[in-house]
């Protein structure tokens, strides 16, 4: 379906890598920190810390909080194949240092994010590619400008354009 040229346009996107974890209380649980969500710049392994419901507002008696880990990209790309239950231990090792008042969760989630946020886009693009024009394929995300909101939303406005062009 697609050319070449395009082919080399899709292939020459590159990503970082990054884990996340999310660890899950029982209702009733208080975790005692004065903020919802940290940024952290001097860290190996951590990068982002949120206390997820007080971060969007929703904390309940009857849902439990939860709290979500990001490492850094350069801890992601260190540990990219290593064994999952390994990276879990040392996140978490890490996270018990910035964090010691955390309380033991009720479950934990790691997620290896592969591809997580683009390192380098499409070049020369507008926010999207049209693949084919009969029947209209097109393709956008943040590949096809930058890792951030605004890119999102910019691809999001180059693709209705297109599609609106083709109406």
């Amino acid at each position: 379906v697609i050319n070449e040229s395009q082919k080399q346009q899709l292939e020459s996107v590159s990503y970082s890598s990054r884990y996340a974890l999310g660890l899950f209380y029982e209702a009733g649980t208080q975790i005692d920190v004065p903020w919802a969500a940290q940024y952290i710049t001097d860290n190996p392994c951590i990068r982002f810390i949120s206390i997820d419901n007080k971060k969007r507002n929703i904390e309940s008696p009857e849902i439990g909080p939860s709290v979500v880990v990001h490492t850094t990209v350069t801890f992601g790309s260190e540990h990219l194949d290593s064994d999952p239950a390994e990276v879990q231990q040392l996140i978490l090792s890490r996270l018990e240092r910035i964090v010691p008042s955390l309380p033991k969760p009720a479950s934990i989630k790691c997620q290896k994010w592969k591809y997580s946020q683009v390192t380098k886009a499409v070049p020369n693009c507008l926010g999207h590619m049209i693949l084919h024009t009969q029947p209209l394929l097109i393709c956008g995300g943040d590949g096809f400008t930058r890792s951030n909101f605004d890119g999102c939303i910019d691809s999001a406005m180059s693709l209705a354009e297109a599609v609106k062009s083709h109406l």
